[in-house]
């Protein structure tokens, strides 16, 4: 595969609908995800008890440098070996997950708009909110059913790390959105707003190469 791919980013507190709204878009566009949970930090050199003290709300928590190291070579058309987290023991495995170009790939997570190195590999920048009740309503409903959590866990930890780190960190980036979509609109609604925009920056691009 010849010439840069297109990358559209996807932000928001957790909860919001990223994820949603990714899945949906992907389908959309035939577009591969890239999910930023991958890039959390390996802490198997601290005993289990002190890495669920980790706070993985904090932007310091993700390695970003291999996340936009990897992200620019995807835009550059190279095939990128993915990290593969386990959050039930908040480690990295052995293995590898391969990804490789293809004309979309959506990026996805909390900070995807926070560095300004992985902003400008960005096509189109998009920013899901939602209030922090909701918001927690839904990470308590996954953290129990997918990571094995206990709703008073999930609560407590959303409290004192989650939202204080998202009205910190990850709140502000809608700045730099291209796109804001509601996570309680239709996601019809909302992959067409992605979609226009993307329509719009693509063709410009096409058009400009053709000239």
């Amino acid at each position: 595969m010849s010439g840069e791919i297109y990358l559209i980013g996807i932000a928001g507190p957790s909860g919001a609908g990223k994820t949603h709204l990714a899945v949906h878009l992907a389908a959309a566009l035939q577009a591969d995800l890239l999910a930023l949970d991958r890039y959390y930090r390996d802490l198997s050199h601290l005993p289990l008890e002190e890495r669920a003290r980790v706070n993985f709300d904090d932007p310091q928590a993700l390695e970003h440098e291999l996340l936009i190291e990897q992200v620019a070579r995807l835009r550059n058309s190279e095939t990128v070996f993915l990290p593969v987290y386990d959050f039930a023991t908040h480690t990295r495995t052995n293995g590898t997950d391969v990804l490789q170009p293809r004309e979309i790939i959506i990026v996805e997570g909390l900070f995807t708009l926070h560095w300004p190195g992985l902003r400008e590999l960005l096509g189109t920048k998009v920013y899901v909110d939602m209030n922090d009740e909701v918001c927690l309503d839904r990470r308590k409903a996954r953290d129990v059913r997918e990571r094995g959590r206990t709703p008073e866990s999930v609560i407590e930890q959303y409290r004192t790390t989650v939202a204080p780190m998202a009205h910190r960190y990850v709140r502000p980036t809608i700045a730099h959105a291209d796109v804001v979509v509601g996570g309680a609109d239709r996601i019809s609604d909302g992959v067409a707003r992605v979609l226009d925009h993307y329509w719009h920056v693509a063709g410009t691009k096409s058009h400009h190469a053709n000239l």
